[in-house]
């Protein structure tokens, strides 16, 4: 990761009729970082990420692309730098591995000599060795989104784009397309990526967080960590001869009080010994000090009272 700024978003506007679907949103992106994008459905991500793809002209504010500001005259020009990839709808199933990138390219009119050296490089890049000619519909699901990622980075963009891609993909398949995102962004490119996986957006140098159409906190995960939550958690387990009942009733003693599970991630409340307090619960439940996550920074700061 660079300095150099590649996305400057400035008090962004997205209205449809009396919905405002983004509300006064203002971030930078740096080349070559990988750049997360979190929050509920409907916070607003999709949304903004249309209009720095070129998808959508903003209601109001200043988007600048790689040095191109948005606007309907500009949208040709930003599509030709990005690349975007989603869960669904990148590859035809019913065509063949070399028909969608085929398919693609044509899209993109990448001249032939160029999409053949492209292609090649990519699915080397993947580590990619079945039969070009398999129909994409009999693909395992961790393979299809590898080869989504070439087709959405065939025309070789500066800034990747990808809409909770690995949605639905194995575990050990997601995390093989992790280390190809870290893969790219080590080579320059930059990565915006949105993700409803807290354990891969551990994988971002900085992550964004939205609701309801506002940016509520921006930072790296570990300083969201720090700034989120500024006391110890704890992670507390009822013992088997204690109902949920009972359980509840000590959640007083807490500032934050969330299940995961089995498990409760609580802090003591700061007007009380945090010491007797932990003394008291030991009678009811196995206690563990814990460091707090990043699924604890967004059911705090994104679900919060929701929840």
């Amino acid at each position: 990761m660079t300095n150099e700024c590649i996305v400057s978003v400035d008090h962004l506007n997205v209205v449809f009729g009396n919905f405002r679907a983004v509300k006064d949103v203002s971030f930078n992106v740096y080349r070559g970082e990988i750049f997360g994008f979190l929050g509920a459905n409907g916070a607003g991500k999709t949304t903004t990420i249309r209009v720095l793809c070129g998808l959508l002209v903003p209601t109001s504010g200043n988007v600048v692309v790689d040095n191109i500001q948005s606007s309907a005259e500009t949208i040709p020009n930003i599509k030709q730098i990005v690349g975007y990839m989603s869960q669904k709808f990148t590859l035809y199933d019913d065509l063949t591995i070399q028909e969608n990138l085929e398919f693609t390219a044509s899209l993109r009119q990448i001249p032939d000599k160029i999409f053949n050296e492209q292609k090649e490089k990519l699915l080397q890049f993947i580590g990619f060795t079945q039969n070009e000619k398999t129909v994409v519909k009999n693909v395992p699901s961790g393979i299809k989104q590898e080869i989504a990622l070439v087709a959405s980075i065939l025309h070789n963009p500066k800034i990747v784009f990808l809409d909770e891609p690995t949605a639905g993909v194995a575990p050990v398949a997601r995390a093989k397309f992790w280390e190809l995102i870290k893969r790219l962004a080590a080579d320059g490119k930059t990565i915006f990526v949105t993700t409803h996986y807290m354990d891969e957006a551990e994988n971002c140098n900085r992550i964004a967080l939205m609701r309801s159409g506002e940016l509520i906190a921006l930072d790296s995960p570990t300083k969201l960590k720090q700034t989120t939550y500024n006391k110890q958690m704890y992670s507390i387990t009822p013992f088997d001869h204690i109902s949920e009942k009972e359980v509840l009733k000590l959640r007083d003693n807490f500032s934050s009080f969330e299940p995961y599970g089995r498990h409760y991630h609580v802090i003591v409340n700061k007007n009380l010994p945090e010491n007797t307090v932990i003394s008291t619960i030991a009678q009811y439940c196995d206690v563990k000090p814990i460091n707090p996550s990043l699924e604890d920074v967004f059911v705090k700061l994104v679900e919060g009272a929701s929840r």
